[in-house]
């Protein structure tokens, strides 16, 4: 989330910048944060009232993967911005995945009905300590390699964590407790969680790639948002072709996973908690948090277009003026405060603070305040509480890397390669 400066590498007049920020980048976290808050609070499946049948909602047709998708994605983005590139302040970056590790672990303590994303994120940043200093053609070609084959993996793994005794998965939030028992959790947050990051280090990778391009080219953010746009449209029909006609839905439909849980709604809106076990049309399927090559490329080709969308937006000169977008980009700018502080309301709406709210007027309470603590804090030149703690750690990091010497000749700077 947004907890480093996204600093730009063109002149300060350029359009779509705000105070050094890169304003699409920020525009592109508030959205993000925005949709995550509309799944958390809204529902993602209804049942009709006559026939009993489930069915995905609008939100979790259209928001649900790709809200946690994007934030991932942009992650990796984070990192080749900034005064100080994470290739050249590793030390910086552990101790930021340290600080979002150790909000997350606190987070987890909270007793709501939400997947909370931070512990996995923290992870992603530790696992790019191994790649931020690879050039954009070396970092396109991984992103593709992983986000075909690492699914895979997972799908191979699985089976055998949960099959172990007791189950290698914590059926939760990860907490602080959890890290006593580091096998359990290690394969939780790689293979058997909510968010496997062993698939979704392939989003950062993206990430890294769309952040090492030209940014500040409109010919770079109209090639993100059409080329983002096919690749998502290609995986779903991808997916479509492979279920209805090939069959393939029919395999799902006969595995024991379908008469426990409304599978062919859940194919639209989310397979979260479903065991992709028995049969290997799982892996044809482009669901929602189903972790598979096609869902994982059509999120991907998601966020790439909601970047691009959002870098040209910045560019209008009239948006830029009259400032009607900065709500949403000073939100973004402090998606980690915002985030954390929208999962403890939620647990007080649900301990009875909010009686009487339906979930569109709490949704709306969510939204409206997202939007005007980032427009006050944005409007006064702060950072986000949380930001700032991450923030200095990066510093931190910085300050003894620069300690230990200049880097040596030949290192990778971070720049675009």
């Amino acid at each position: 989330m947004g907890v480093q400066g996204t600093r730009r590498r063109a002149g300060a007049g350029a359009p779509g910048r705000h105070g050094g920020r890169l304003e699409g980048v920020d525009l592109a976290r508030g959205a993000a944060l925005l949709a995550m808050m509309a799944t958390h609070v809204m529902p993602i499946l209804e049942r009709a009232s006559g026939t009993g049948e489930w069915s995905a909602t609008w939100v979790g047709t259209v928001f649900s993967g790709r809200a946690a998708a994007l934030f991932a994605v942009l992650a990796g983005v984070s990192l080749t911005l900034g005064r100080v590139p994470a290739a050249r302040n590793r030390l910086g970056l552990g101790l930021r995945a340290a600080v979002i590790a150790a909000v997350g672990l606190t987070l987890g303590l909270v007793e709501v009905n939400v997947a909370v994303i931070l512990v996995h994120y923290a992870a992603l940043f530790l696992c790019a300590l191994a790649v931020v200093g690879l050039g954009r053609k070396a970092l396109g070609l991984l992103a593709v390699a992983w986000l075909l084959l690492s699914p895979i993996v997972v799908f191979l793994l699985r089976p055998a964590l949960l099959g172990a005794q007791p189950p290698l998965r914590l059926g939760h939030n990860p907490v602080w407790e959890d890290l006593l028992t580091p096998l359990t959790l290690l394969a939780d947050l790689a293979v058997t969680g909510f968010y496997p990051v062993l698939a979704w280090f392939g989003y950062l990778l993206v990430g890294l790639w769309i952040g090492r391009a030209q940014l500040a080219r409109a010919a770079t953010q109209v090639w993100l948002l059409v080329g983002g746009a096919a690749a998502a449209a290609a995986a779903k029909a991808a997916a479509w072709a492979l279920l209805v006609p090939l069959g393939g839905i029919n395999a799902l439909l006969a595995t024991e996973q379908a008469r426990i849980w409304p599978l062919r709604a859940m194919l639209e809106a989310n397979l979260t908690g479903v065991d992709q076990v028995g049969t290997v049309w799982w892996l044809a399927t482009a669901a929602p948090h189903s972790g598979t090559p096609l869902d994982l490329i059509h999120s991907s080709g998601t966020s790439a277009a909601v970047i691009g969308a959002c870098l040209l937006v910045a560019r209008v000169r009239f948006i830029a003026r009259t400032g009607l977008l900065a709500p949403l980009a000073g939100a973004g700018a402090m998606t980690l405060t915002l985030y954390t502080a929208h999962v403890w309301a939620l647990d007080w709406s649900h301990g009875g603070g909010t009686p009487g709210l339906t979930p569109e007027m709490l949704l709306t309470v969510h939204l409206v305040a997202a939007l005007a603590i980032g427009l006050f804090v944005r409007a006064n030149g702060w950072r986000g509480p949380l930001e700032a703690l991450a923030h200095g750690a990066v510093r931190l990091g910085a300050l003894r890397s620069a300690a230990r010497g200049p880097a040596r000749p030949g290192a990778s700077s971070g720049q675009p390669g």
